[in-house]
């Protein structure tokens, strides 16, 4: 059903009202720095795969790569390259250390998107220009609620924290910026989550969450928090992305939206201010 010409909600039944602590993921969540990160991940990926002497076609190998990345995206970008060393593995190759992949495809992505952050950091371009629409005007009207605000990225940290910077998102969530970390073991979105909920004594439904991938979705709604689902459309910013829509829901979503725009209603909604 929906509550509004942009706000889905897959579940009419969901806790309203309690909300204590916010965790947002970054990229596609918040920023759009990164806009076309599969366009580049995923070819690298087929060309390591063409390289093991595979009888795929370019189309299969594609399908196969595409689950996988999709599937781990919210986690940390290694462990998307472990799973490209486990595919060399099996098609008889031997592969480089995930390490090595992964360097690999920032160098591809950094081609893609220095220019986003040059315009950036030279006032070229505008926050505005490369953040989810209605982003800074959503984060301000939680502030100002006095909820408290996290944010968790599958990206490394030091990426991170600057393009959250660059973007004038670093002021709401302050210290709480927490990413990927070269030991990988030492950080996931699950450690936060709990993390979060240990150090305040929260109840899983005083922990609201906004994200795109399908890890985030599912991690909060373990632990009983109540999950939005932003299916952007990144390219063209504006609408629900039917394909990321379909497969979030499919996590858990308990609502879907495509920006931000409706920010005011979306927050009357789930403060339990206005009925569905």
């Amino acid at each position: 059903m929906f509550f509004d010409e942009e706000i889905e909600i897959v579940r009419p039944d969901l806790p309203r009202g309690r909300f204590r602590f916010v965790l947002f993921d970054f990229d596609g969540t918040l920023s759009l720095i990164r806009e076309g990160w599969p366009q580049v991940m995923i070819p690298m990926m087929v060309a390591v795969l063409r390289e093991t002497g595979t009888s795929e076609s370019d189309a299969e190998l594609t399908a196969a790569v595409e689950e996988f990345v999709m599937r781990l995206n919210g986690r940390q970008t290694i462990y998307q390259m472990m799973h490209l060393a486990e595919e060399v593995r099996r098609r008889g190759g031997q592969p480089l250390e995930p390490l090595a992949y992964k360097h690999r495809y920032h160098d591809l992505l950094l081609a893609r998107i220095g220019g986003r952050l040059s315009d950036l950091e030279s006032g070229r371009a505008k926050p505005e220009d490369w953040t989810v629409p209605g982003s800074h005007e959503l984060l301000e009207h939680l502030r100002r609620r006095g909820l408290t605000l996290y944010l968790a990225s599958g990206t490394d940290v030091g990426y991170v924290r600057r393009e959250a910077e660059l973007l004038g998102l670093s002021e709401y969530f302050g210290e709480r910026i927490h990413g990927a970390l070269d030991d990988y073991q030492s950080f996931s979105k699950k450690m936060i989550i709990e993390r979060i909920l240990k150090e305040n004594n929260l109840h899983g439904s005083e922990l609201l969450g906004f994200g795109d991938g399908f890890v985030e979705i599912k991690e909060i709604k373990q632990v009983g928090g109540v999950a939005v689902a932003v299916a952007s459309d990144e390219e063209r910013r504006r609408g629900v992305h039917a394909w990321k829509r379909d497969r979030l829901v499919r996590a858990g979503a308990d609502l879907v939206i495509p920006e931000y725009r409706r920010h005011e209603r979306l927050l009357a909604f789930l403060m339990n201010e206005v009925s569905p």
